[in-house]
């Protein structure tokens, strides 16, 4: 799993059975043309902004034709690249709702039923995983759901350069990768830099709502966010939350318990 990827969620079926692209559709696009014209693009960013090490790992894992079709139909109407080269006025693209920034959705199923049960709150929902960016749209589409955006790309790059400040009132990250290794724990997304960066588009109250199966992650999540000035534990005691209503609970956690697992909720308000 990336750490821009989030589980699936049970209740709103996706359509991952459905028949891939055919082999002789793929081998006919010219070399050089892009995969989705009107789609995500490959590489968003470019050489605009610096390499740096990176919290996700993009996943190559094959487009379904019904997955396509939504990309190139549903991408110019509800999907936008974080190229970092504009500022996103999100009153406009949500039509005044407030606005919650998830970052990884996986399949997106878990995204699709919190923004079912919750229609007042729009989503924007950043990963790089382009068979998930095609299943939600998809989802999006076939459930009547117009509280969602997604965006294609890095989220470090659309806190940093193309959010306005104080225009987020939430932000959610659902199992991210926990890079178990310790030579790649500076990968892990929750870390202080990425909060500091997180902050500013935050409004005063916006609620941080992290969620782990890896206690070792969950451990530094619960110590970095204690430790930021930014935000602070929505418990009294100081620990994990119990799992919110919102938060679906997706099959991927439920396999997870079943083994014995133990998922965490951190849930942090920003002060200020």
């Amino acid at each position: 799993m990336s750490d821009f990827s989030a589980p699936e969620s049970a209740p709103i079926p996706d359509d991952r059975a459905a028949d891939t692209a055919p082999e002789a559709s793929r081998r006919s696009r010219p070399k050089g043309e892009p995969r989705f014209p009107d789609g995500p693009a490959p590489d968003p960013a470019g050489s605009h902004h610096e390499r740096r090490i990176r919290s996700f790992q993009p996943r190559r894992s094959r487009v379904t034709t019904s997955q396509a079709e939504y990309l190139q139909r549903l991408w110019p109407k509800w999907g936008l690249d974080i190229d970092g080269l504009r500022r996103l006025d999100l009153d406009e693209m949500f039509d005044g709702l407030p606005v919650v920034l998830e970052i990884g959705f996986g399949m997106g199923e878990a995204t699709a039923q919190m923004a079912g049960d919750d229609p007042a709150t729009g989503i924007l929902a950043v990963d790089v995983h382009t068979p998930g960016m095609g299943n939600l749209l998809g989802l999006a589409d076939r459930n009547g759901l117009t509280n969602i955006r997604v965006a294609n790309g890095d989220a470090i790059i659309l806190l940093r350069e193309m959010l306005r400040p104080q225009s987020l009132d939430g932000l959610r990250v659902y199992f991210p990768d926990p890079w178990p290794k310790k030579r790649h724990h500076k990968r892990r997304l929750i870390q202080p830099e990425f909060l500091t960066l997180a902050a500013p588009s935050l409004k005063p109250g916006a609620l941080v709502h992290c969620a782990t199966d890896w206690e070792p992650y969950a451990e530094q999540m619960l110590e970095v966010l204690t430790a930021h000035p930014g935000y602070e534990n929505t418990q009294e005691d100081g620990g994990y939350a119990p799992r919110p209503a919102h938060r679906p609970l997706t099959r991927f956690e439920g396999q997870g318990l079943d083994k014995g697992h133990v998922v965490h909720d951190l849930l942090f308000r920003r002060t200020g």
